[in-house]
């Protein structure tokens, strides 16, 4: 299961740049705000990393995740994108990726002293 989450992350974080970067992405049904977006993705980043990188700290796939988050908003400075780079973007990706990190690493500890 770790190498499908590892594999997941791998998809997840391509999508997740690939619509970050073009320069106009496809219709979302409802139009989610920018926030729920990036909320949504980091989230799901970081329970992927938590989940298929659980010998790794949480320190250091909230780096990781965080660095990817910065990309990110760095690509999306580059003015021929037309996108907006957001410094409270970037605050949203590392709040959801520390939470997903950390629910997801107290799920696991969890389930491994009930057993």
């Amino acid at each position: 299961m770790q190498r499908a989450a590892r594999i997941a992350l791998v998809f997840a974080a391509f999508i997740s740049f690939v619509m970050a970067a073009v320069p106009h992405p496809p219709h979302i049904p409802g139009q989610p705000s920018d926030k729920i977006m990036h909320m949504l993705a980091f989230a799901t980043l970081g329970g992927l990393a938590a989940y298929g990188f659980r010998s790794r700290s949480i320190g250091l796939l909230f780096l990781g995740l965080s660095g990817f988050g910065a990309l990110i908003e760095l690509v999306q400075a580059i003015p021929i994108l037309d996108r907006d780079s957001d410094i409270a973007d970037l605050a949203v990706d590392m709040a959801a990726a520390f939470a997903a990190l950390a629910v997801v690493r107290w799920r696991v500890a969890r389930r491994g002293r009930q057993s």
